[in-house]
């Protein structure tokens, strides 16, 4: 069985609306049945994964969006276990440091860009300058931006957009191809996360009060999230909205949309040629008569 994670596809041009999209799919699939096609996906990323390592021609990058309790260190953790951590990369990105903030927003998301070779996982990324700095105008004041003189705070964000698309074709052009991840979970899926976080003491470190603040502006999120996806999901570097509410299902829908994206990339083990096969052939006898 195989998913169709077209389903799940932005397409370049589309307006989209988050209400017009499932947070509780699940494909008609038992979960017993989403577990199994889950490890036999991850046990061909292992493989995927070993011939994008030893080309070193190319790179993935996973960007991964989502509001508070979507799950995405916990997908991270369940999609990516199989593959070599020798060839994958996981960056979290919290606030930006007082240096950070001495340059342009895409800089440190360039510098932590997955090298030939890698696979690198962005949790959260370049997009919160379109998303909390827009739910949070007042951020924007430890930019140090030049002055907008009589441009409005909807022409910064138009700039951005446009600066995010330069930014992601410009690394596509030089071997990175880019997938974009939203997990679409809905306000009561969160509210019963937020619940049992508060409930389990092993879970207590993963809510903060700051969080129901955050909740109360669910709708401005939402809107920011809507525009952000429209405005920058294109050919090269696409978004897919992935239902949420169920763990399991996301899991599997995000293996194998990174499934399809290494297929794309026409991965093969490096074909030596003759000189170095021949260099081959003798270190192989050189070894066979050692004594």
């Amino acid at each position: 069985m195989k998913i169709d994670v077209d389903k799940f596809l932005v397409r370049p041009g589309k307006e989209v609306k988050l209400s017009d999209f499932e947070t509780s799919y699940d494909g008609d699939l038992k979960k017993e049945q989403g577990i199994v096609l889950l490890e036999e996906i991850k046990e061909e990323l292992h493989v995927s994964q070993e011939k994008l390592y030893a080309s070193a021609a190319q790179s993935l990058l996973v960007v991964f969006q989502a509001m508070d309790a979507a799950g995405k260190d916990s997908t991270i953790e369940h999609v990516f276990s199989g593959v070599n951590p020798q060839g994958c990369q996981v960056n979290n990105f919290k606030a930006p440091t007082s240096t950070e903030y001495e340059h342009d927003f895409l800089w440190r998301h360039y510098l932590a860009l997955p090298p030939r070779g890698k696979i690198g996982i962005h949790n959260r990324s370049h997009y919160e300058n379109v998303l909390v700095s827009r739910v949070h105008p007042e951020i924007l004041t430890k930019e140090k931006l030049p002055a907008m003189g009589d441009k409005s705070l909807a022409d910064l964000w138009k700039t951005r957009y446009e600066s995010i698309r330069d930014f992601e074709k410009h690394i596509s052009r030089n071997g990175v191809k880019v997938v974009k991840i939203f997990l679409h979970l809905s306000k009561e899926e969160q509210k019963q996360r937020f619940l049992s976080r508060i409930a389990e003491a092993d879970k207590n470190w993963k809510f903060a009060p700051g969080d129901l603040k955050e909740r109360e502006l669910w709708g401005d999120y939402q809107k920011a999230y809507q525009q952000a996806i429209s405005a920058t999901s294109t050919k090269d570097s696409p978004w897919y909205i992935v239902p949420a509410d169920k763990k399991w299902y996301t899991r599997l829908v995000v293996a194998s949309i990174v499934h399809e994206a290494l297929k794309d990339m026409k991965l093969e083990f490096a074909v030596l040629d003759k000189a170095l096969l021949s260099g081959l052939a003798e270190c192989k006898k050189v070894l066979e008569d050692e004594k």
